[in-house]
């Protein structure tokens, strides 16, 4: 067993039964679900909008090759520059080498799960660097030294007492702030940072290939901000985020919000075709996309899984899980975590380090049915168990014990061969430690059920 897989089940122990944890985030998640079931009423049909997105996004996947350099041409036609980037090293270095002929020392930041994925704060930091998170709640985990706890809700794992114990801590304010006043007072300690730091980076909910443009969606405003008025803007979006055309918008942005917030809209919808032109007022004077594969192409080869590059990040999945919802966000120790995360995770990031993602799982389909565009969740991570099986990843003593509940179920006889007291045994001798210390094994009947029908009939006879 991978270090991971062993520091996931002891984290996995601990946080399941923190009683706090699990008030806030029950808390957290019961106010999500009442406002998503509000925003999801409004829809006049639902399934249809899911079938249709499903069927855009598969279109997308058999023709990114095509959609990509056509996002990429009419881009750099608006005065843009694209930069495409195999993998992390190679996306750090880019960014770093724009920041250096700029002679930059300060970058702002939108909240921005690309960023996280090439770890960039880390990076700028070991460079020199200032990285900022002008995002309230990655503004939030980054003063905590910590990774987001959620896709769409950084700090979900926080109460208002926290919250205020941090800012009290690290700026002075009184200790029972309520959460207007400390939302007041980053404004004001961000506020002036947007006109003063060198270079502006975000992510991109979505490419537009016919217009060559990005599309951003938010409720703070913050990506507007960081957007305006650094004289470089980076916007790092994974390959899968392209759309065929600007009208997709009219489908995709309401149904990432109905299913992320429960929004209608969202806030702040912005479309960013290029650097500031001459008939414009306010803008960056360069501007990049960083096009980031990072292991998609490995799973866009994978035919029967390639599905789950169909997501939006609207975080539905991870509200919805069971297990997430019980040991949370960064007991995954993932970029992306909750079901999402498990099933694309072991591609991008390796299948032996983290296989053992698609083991935590009920199997539920909850990941399935509350996904917006229809993305069969639990079946992609069942299609990852059977992917680490056939590349040998399972040990030695999986496999034979497999063997041997195989060769026992295969027949009759031999599963009756040994009475309860024996598979009892067995039970408290090989599984009471994989069965969790807080549970209780189950116990085996004396008598099998086809024995005591037997015995049934024949006292009947």
């Amino acid at each position: 067993m991978s270090k991971l897989a062993t520091d996931f089940i002891h984290t996995s122990d601990s946080k399941a039964f923190d009683l706090d944890h699990r008030r806030i985030i029950n808390y957290n998640i019961g106010k999500y679900h009442v406002a998503v079931e509000r925003g999801l009423s409004k829809l006049a049909n639902l399934e249809n909008s899911k079938r249709k997105a499903h069927t855009i996004k598969w279109k997308v996947m058999e023709n990114l090759d095509k959609l990509l350099p056509e996002f990429e041409s009419n881009f750099q036609r608006k005065g843009g520059k694209v930069i495409w980037a195999n993998d992390i090293e190679e996306a750090q270095n880019e960014i770093l080498q724009i920041i250096k002929k700029a002679g930059a020392k300060t970058v702002i930041k939108s909240k921005s799960m690309a960023t996280e994925e090439i770890h960039l704060n880390e990076f700028l930091e070991k460079n020199h660097i200032e990285a900022l998170e002008s995002d309230l709640g990655e503004y939030i985990v980054q003063l905590l030294g910590q990774k987001p706890y959620h896709i769409v809700t950084p700090a979900m794992h926080l109460s208002k007492e926290d919250i205020a114990k941090l800012f009290n801590e690290k700026f002075g304010t009184p200790i029972d702030s309520t959460p207007e006043q400390l939302t007041m007072k980053a404004r004001e300690l961000l506020r002036e940072k947007y006109t003063s730091y060198d270079i502006g980076i975000t992510g991109g909910n979505f490419l537009i290939a016919d217009s060559g443009s990005i599309a951003l969606t938010e409720n703070e405003g913050n990506a507007r901000l960081t957007t305006t008025f650094p004289k470089i803007h980076i916007a790092i979006v994974g390959i899968e985020k392209v759309i065929p055309t600007m009208n997709d918008l009219d489908l995709f942005w309401p149904i990432l919000s109905s299913h992320g917030t429960g929004q209608n809209l969202t806030v702040y919808n912005t479309i960013l075709g290029g650097p500031r032109q001459g008939n414009e007022s306010d803008g960056p004077e360069e501007m990049y996309v960083i096009l980031l594969d990072n292991g998609r192409t490995n799973l866009l080869a994978q035919k029967e899984q390639r599905q789950a590059l169909y997501c939006i990040r609207c975080g539905a999945c991870l509200n919805a899980c069971p297990v997430y919802k019980n040991i949370g966000g960064h007991t995954y120790e993932t970029t992306y975590s909750g079901p999402i995360g498990s099933i694309i995770t072991p591609h991008m990031a390796g299948m032996k380090e983290f296989k053992h993602l698609s083991y935590a799982s009920s199997l539920c389909g909850k990941c399935t049915e509350v996904c917006p565009v229809k993305i069969d969740i639990h079946k992609m991570l069942l299609l990852n168990r059977r992917d680490s099986v056939q590349q040998g990843l399972s040990p030695f003593s999986e496999n034979m014990g497999w063997k041997g509940w195989k060769t026992g179920m295969l027949k009759r006889k031999t599963m009756d061969m040994f009475g309860g007291k024996f598979k009892n045994l067995m039970l408290r001798t090989f599984f009471k430690k994989s069965w969790g210390k807080h549970r209780e094994l189950p116990k085996v009947a004396e008598k099998s059920f086809s024995k005591q029908w037997k015995e049934k009939d024949k006292l009947v006879g």
